[in-house]
């Protein structure tokens, strides 16, 4: 069966960008080893490997623990620079009502292959706190943040996240049922966390929302203190990018 990211020759007329494109649509979808790239890219195996070994060089392409080639950072920071990242603009504010309603730190992660990537923040000013600071890199093996960010991936994904990881496919099950996540000295001795997903305009978890502190403040069932504060904080995000996808439809209309 042919993968819907193979090369075909009907493309921009530079193949080698077109080739390029395709090898970076292909790691969306998680990390691959080089014959899963030749797989599901149509690429001849050094064609693949060339390309992919030079977007490592521009830092587009990455590798993980594995060596497996994954996206790379580059491609967070265009997105970020691309205009004005319509999330990261939307989430302070969110971010800091939350930290002022919960009275903890609250973050914004995004997952960055095996990886999750804290991209906003407010911190509690005083008192004992979890401090994640902007940029800190953290792993997809535990925490309410990496349940939420792996709940909804596609089955394949999801099973292949679940190995080595603190929490199972039956709590990833009541993520999804429930809307949120929470997480008790899993990610971290005496800190527990609530999350919820942040949803693009077509419904796919882009980024998790998630406040975190000490156990003894949160208790051992954070999530029915904070779970429909955390809920709200990530809905208001959805919303904002969905106002931005339909203020950007009708500017298209309009110009048609």
């Amino acid at each position: 069966m042919r993968c819907k990211y193979q090369y075909m020759d009907n493309g921009s007329g530079v193949g080698v960008l077109d080739k390029a494109a395709v090898v970076l649509s292909a790691l969306e979808a998680g990390p691959s080893t080089l014959a899963q790239l030749v797989t599901a890219t149509g690429l001849a195996r050094p064609t693949a490997h060339r390309l992919a070994v030079a977007l490592e060089h521009h830092r587009l392409v990455g590798r993980d623990m594995q060596g497996r080639f994954i996206l790379g950072p580059r491609l967070g920071e265009l997105a970020a620079s691309a205009g004005e990242d319509k999330l990261l603009v939307a989430a302070n504010p969110v971010l800091g009502a939350l930290r002022d309603h919960t009275n903890e730190s609250a973050q914004l992660f995004r997952r960055q292959g095996e990886h999750r990537v804290c991209v906003a923040a407010a911190e509690r000013p005083v008192g004992l706190r979890d401090s994640i600071p902007v940029g800190a890199t953290l792993s997809m093996l535990a925490g309410s943040a990496a349940q939420v960010l792996l709940a909804w991936e596609e089955p394949d994904r999801l099973h292949r996240g679940l190995h080595g990881a603190a929490f199972t496919a039956t709590v990833l099950s009541q993520v999804r049922r429930r809307g949120w996540a929470q997480s008790v000295g899993e990610r971290e001795a005496g800190v527990a966390s609530v999350s919820a997903p942040v949803r693009s305009p077509s419904g796919r978890v882009i980024a998790a929302v998630s406040i975190s502190g000490p156990i003894e403040r949160l208790s051992r069932q954070p999530g029915r203190m904070h779970a429909a504060t955390v809920i709200a904080g990530a809905n208001k995000l959805t919303e904002v990018l969905e106002r931005h996808a339909r203020a950007a439809e009708a500017a298209d209309r309009d110009i048609e």
